[in-house]
């Protein structure tokens, strides 16, 4: 790598860790540490929401599959005012009307009791630990290594100076230092992305020069309708994104925080339409990235490794251009769009695990008889902890097969539904009951474990999140009505 992008990647840590010390000494309360005192900005709230939700992963895949299988993806766009309805108007309302509650996990006590809340914030720890380590370990192992070219030794290291960097801006500056951190970061992102496109217009001379002027022949022909047989059509990647997004706006505790760290309602529900509008804008950008970098390899042949093809080298094109094209400075940019991406998610998980484990386990135990300088201690210690776990447990997927990663995917994606499950029958099912959402855990994992290993019925992936909460859903309803009638007074 060239001094003058190694030059930019550390003026992007740095500014990261100041920002941090910045907001160190403004945090007073619990309140300030996990909420940024419950009146932050909506526009930056929307803004953390999106970075949080974009990982390395996804700023990565999306290219990728713009260039191996086409657009058909891009028809989850259609179900975003969908989830805006959903969560904004129906769901967020129903939120933000809890006094002084800091985990969304509290929420679920009162209707599914104590089972439905310790539930809710297992899942959700397990969901967000597992998530921190896969994209500790894809950041560095399948993404920096081969980008920067050296020795796969020092994966661990990269993926421990990651952990750390995230670790110290986040536990000091707390929810504000995460937030102003993620709006910086989204702002590096597409920057990055943009540079790919604008370089690639002006090595090739036009946008026409690597606009397709047709159907490419390796991309998936258009399928409108439900097929459990076809990888992508549009009304399964429509349904998909509506059930997935409804499920982690309405459900996990790093959007649920953000929506309680604004002042009302009102605010909330903009910011969740500033993260959609920002996810829209980025995903159209990634998609022209991939079109632009497939046009560039089209018209530049020689730059795919011998033995190789467009499809099979799809998702190591983008890292590839940038090391081998983009101007010194520049592929330093990109590459900090790349870690922004992880540390956003980095940041944004170790925040909310904090939140939910002081406030779902450690307050539940004790809570009388700390000082708020001790509370804000034990929020800082817990996120350290946490920080600690997510950076070991990343380094011993590193030393296990490459497979492990799919796999790490798969559990994490597996709880999505499930946990919204639990938020759907205590928000909006009036005769919930404990036993109820037990079973309709149970249920809601168990359809999704069939569906995402092994293709029950012959499903692809995209129904995973779809029937899991369907099946979930049924089951709460169900094992919730009254075990038997209540008998009724005769007269004499």
């Amino acid at each position: 790598m060239r001094i003058l992008d190694i030059a930019v990647i550390v003026f992007y840590a740095v500014a990261m860790l100041a920002i941090g010390r910045y907001y160190k000494n403004r945090i007073k309360t619990s309140d300030d540490y996990l909420l940024g005192g419950r009146t932050m900005s909506p526009l930056m709230i929307g803004l953390s929401l999106f970075a949080t939700l974009t990982s390395t992963l996804s700023y990565l895949a999306f290219p990728g599959e713009m260039i191996k299988n086409g657009p058909m993806m891009l028809a989850q766009l259609t179900a975003f005012p969908i989830v805006v309805v959903i969560v904004g108007w129906m769901i967020i309302p129903r939120i933000m009307q809890q006094q002084d509650v800091t985990s969304g996990y509290e929420l679920l006590e009162k209707r599914l009791g104590l089972s439905g809340r310790m539930l809710g914030a297992t899942m959700f720890m397990v969901l967000r630990v597992v998530w921190m380590a896969a994209i500790l370990y894809a950041t560095s192992n399948k993404v920096l290594v081969p980008l920067l070219g050296i020795d796969p030794f020092w994966a661990p290291f990269i993926s421990c100076a990651m952990g750390i960097i995230t670790l110290i801006y986040s536990a000091e500056g707390g929810m504000q230092a995460v937030v102003v951190t993620d709006a910086l970061q989204s702002l590096i992102m597409f920057v990055g992305a943009i540079v790919v496109v604008l370089i690639v217009t002006l090595n090739l001379g036009s946008v026409g020069a690597w606009w397709p002027s047709g159907w490419v022949s390796h991309w998936q022909e258009p399928v409108f309708w439900f097929r459990a047989d076809v990888r992508v059509t549009f009304m399964g990647a429509f349904l998909n994104m509506l059930v997935w997004m409804t499920c982690t706006c309405g459900s996990d505790q790093m959007a649920l925080q953000r929506y309680l760290s604004t002042r009302d309602a009102k605010s909330a529900r903009r910011s969740l339409i500033v993260h959609l509008l920002t996810e829209v804008v980025m995903i159209v950008l990634l998609a022209l990235v991939g079109l632009s970098v497939l046009g560039y390899y089209v018209a530049h042949p020689e730059g795919i490794k011998a033995g190789s093809t467009l499809v099979s080298q799809a998702d190591e094109l983008l890292p590839q251009f940038v090391v081998t094209v983009l101007p010194a400075g520049l592929a330093g940019l990109v590459i900090a769009a790349m870690l922004s991406a992880a540390m956003s998610s980095l940041s944004s998980g170790m925040n909310s695990a904090s939140a939910v484990i002081t406030t779902d386990f450690i307050n539940r135990i004790k809570r009388s008889g700390r000082s708020q300088d001790e509370e804000v201690r034990l929020a800082r210690r817990v996120s350290v902890i946490i920080g600690v776990i997510a950076v070991v447990l990343s380094m011993f997927v590193g030393q296990l097969a490459s497979n492990l990663l799919e796999l790490c995917i798969k559990v994490v994606n597996l709880l999505t539904s499930p946990l919204f499950v639990l938020f759907f029958l205590a928000l909006f099912i009036p005769w919930a009951k404990p036993r109820g959402g037990i079973a309709a855990t149970v249920v809601s994992i168990a359809v999704a474990v069939a569906i995402a290993f092994f293709k029950i019925g012959g499903l692809e992936f995209l129904w995973t999140a779809p029937l899991s909460f369907v099946a979930g859903a049924v089951v709460g309803c169900l094992f919730s009505l009254p075990l038997s009638r209540q008998p009724t007074a005769t007269s004499n």
